[in-house]
């Protein structure tokens, strides 16, 4: 009898490498595994062997880094979307790509279920199975991490080691890390304790703040349409320029986010997370949408900035209301374009400058020199329309603290029978 194929969502980290041996000897399936090349992840270097090692028939490996940053980052980064205003979202905007890839691979090797590492009270199980049902509504999601036997990490690390499973956790550096281009997420051991300071080893590509260099770090980041495109006077292509923002910023402390927020599930967790880029850019498209961007539109967008993150953080990229909120941000950078220099010192980034040919500011109408053109005059008029609804609203009730007469006469009558 032929065996059902399973496509393995494939990171080579602890959870992933002990799944497959797992669902081969738990569910008597073909494993295949996929792994989606996001950036920045150590483990990728034979990360092929390894899994036809712990015995996938075939393993699939796709750079998909242009595509990351390209489609999915920085559409992100124009809508302004940080969950809870500080998580720049790497993790939960990789997940629905790699889903697509799991699609495609499962496609490919007409396989009828496909698998994820991701546990029972995390984010990422709903961003994988929300967007493999988006796109391929047949295929069957599996999840070995909600019903195995295992515990523990540690209990996982002593299966590995049993089954010749070559992973990088110990029980001595028991984090959960989770990296990609845009960002790295590290949890569990110490961090789990709220009151703990992440110890120095927690971090992967950031330098503490102390000990970063005591000159700032000064970038000018060129804007086109709210997208990134040239970095200290050089056009960059977007990986290499989201890259090297990772380095200056990590060089300099930038971009360490240590968060308590609020999982999809319904609990709180203790995140830490290394964002260089992400930051940098972020600070830097805020600053010129100030510059070009409507006071109305601007208002609006950062109303809408918070429902476009929560979507994404809520596994539901491939939705409706995303692609209409795309259509929204689209027209809004139309105008977002521009060069903006930041000073880049001991984890801060400080705004240093900001210029457009779309800028909405007016010099001569914000100077207090004699070059002033503003008409002071035509403000008495202004205020006093202005605050016409307010004062009349008090003139009516504030007057008395009694309740009218007439209302108590109404109050007395006899009702009609």
């Amino acid at each position: 009898m032929k065996k059902e194929r399973i496509v393995v969502a494939y990171s080579g980290g602890l959870d992933t490498s002990v799944m497959v041996r797992w669902l081969i000897e738990n569910k008597g399936v073909e494993v295949i595994t996929f792994t989606g090349n996001l950036g920045y992840s150590r483990e990728l270097e034979g990360v092929k062997e390894k899994a036809i090692q712990t015995g996938a028939v075939r393993a699939y490996v796709s750079d998909l880094r242009k595509e990351f940053v390209e489609e999915y980052v920085f559409p992100a980064l124009k809508a302004g979307a940080l969950y809870e205003k500080t998580y720049p979202m790497a993790t939960s905007l990789g997940r629905p790509l790699l889903a697509k890839g799991l699609v495609e691979v499962a496609r490919k090797e007409k396989a009828t279920m496909v698998a994820h590492g991701c546990t029972g009270k995390g984010n990422d199980q709903v961003r994988f199975e929300v967007s493999v049902a988006a796109l391929a509504p047949d295929l069957k999601n599996v999840a070995p991490v909600r019903e195995w036997e295992f515990k523990s990490r540690e209990a996982e690390i002593a299966y590995a080691r049993a089954h010749n499973i070559p992973v990088a956790a110990t029980t001595k550096n028991p984090y959960s890390i989770d990296e990609n281009i845009w960002g790295t997420a590290v949890e569990c051991g110490v961090l789990e304790d709220p009151m703990a300071e992440p110890p120095a080893d927690a971090f992967q590509r950031t330098v503490s703040p102390e000990l970063a260099p005591d000159t700032p770090a000064v970038v000018e980041i060129l804007f086109d349409h709210g997208v990134p495109v040239g970095l200290n006077g050089r056009a960059m292509d977007s990986v290499a320029l989201v890259q090297s923002l990772n380095d200056i910023g990590g060089a300099n402390g930038v971009g360490r986010l240590d968060l308590i927020e609020n999982r999809l599930v319904g609990i709180k967790s203790r995140e830490v997370y290394e964002a260089p880029a992400a930051t940098i850019l972020h600070f830097a498209h805020t600053e010129l949408e100030r510059l070009t961007l409507d006071k109305s539109v601007f208002h609006m967008k950062n109303q809408l900035a918070a429902e476009y993150a929560n979507l994404v953080y809520n596994g539901l990229w491939f939705s409706p209301l995303r692609e209409a909120l795309d259509a929204f941000v689209n027209e809004t950078q139309k105008n977002v374009s521009g060069l903006v220099r930041l000073k880049l010192y001991k984890g801060n980034v400080v705004i240093a400058g900001r210029k457009s040919v779309h800028s909405l500011y007016n010099a001569k109408l914000a100077t207090y020199t004699e070059e002033d053109t503003f008409d002071h005059k035509a403000s008495v008029g202004f205020i006093a329309i202005y605050g016409l609804p307010v004062k009349t609203y008090h003139q009516v009730n504030s007057a008395t603290e009694t309740v009218p007469e007439s209302f108590e006469l109404i109050a007395q009558t006899e009702p009609v029978s």
